[in-house]
């Protein structure tokens, strides 16, 4: 029996057709997104409690539909564990509906967190290509130490900076994100 393999480029034709068929949908995203981002980066505050409700319902949501699906499999393996985490979620989700802004400051904490995490794993990863010889190790290493002196930036302006920081990097993604479509689709509006 014999399986045929995809040529690589009939997948990268189909690809670049697909992208060219549909390059304005692509262009409209990347437009609102751009809209959105630019809103959010001079309103941060406003997308930070936006930011923080959206997760509120996604955890609420989720916890809710998480708790119907393993009462109606109760009898499956690690029913308190998925009993556990529904109930979490409702609770988390609950708990940032009710209070956004003790919810936003709680999600900077975590931002916080994750940037010292990232900030040091890059650095980390910087530093092992360094040994290995490999080019470009330094941009990796300016990532780290970006991510850490973001960190430090808002721990230091805290409790201040729960207000806007979550708003303002979401914002920043959108608007490059954004961005990033509208050059994509331009391009792909013009491939053949």
């Amino acid at each position: 029996m014999s399986t045929t393999q995809p040529n690589i480029a009939e997948i990268q034709h189909a690809v670049a057709k697909s992208l060219h068929e549909h390059w304005a949908l692509y262009l409209v995203e990347g437009v609102v997104l751009l809209v959105l981002g630019a809103t959010a980066i001079v309103l941060p505050a406003l997308a930070t409690l936006a930011v923080t409700v959206l997760l509120g319902w996604l955890f609420l949501v989720s916890g809710i539909i998480g708790l119907v699906t393993t009462f109606w499999m109760r009898h499956a393996p690690g029913f308190w564990w998925s009993l556990l985490s529904a109930v979490l979620g409702i609770v988390v989700g609950a708990w940032l509906l009710a209070a956004p802004v003790t919810g936003a400051f709680s999600l900077t904490i975590v931002l916080v967190a994750f940037f010292i995490i990232e900030g040091v794993a890059s650095i980390m990863f910087s530093l092992d290509h360094k040994r290995e010889l490999s080019g470009q190790w330094g941009w990796m290493l300016v990532s780290g130490v970006i991510d850490l002196v973001l960190a430090a930036l808002i721990f230091t302006g805290l409790p201040s900076t729960a207000a806007w920081a979550l708003g303002l990097l979401v914002g920043i993604n959108m608007l490059f994100g954004g961005v990033a479509l509208i050059a994509l689709a331009l391009h792909a509006r013009n491939a053949t």
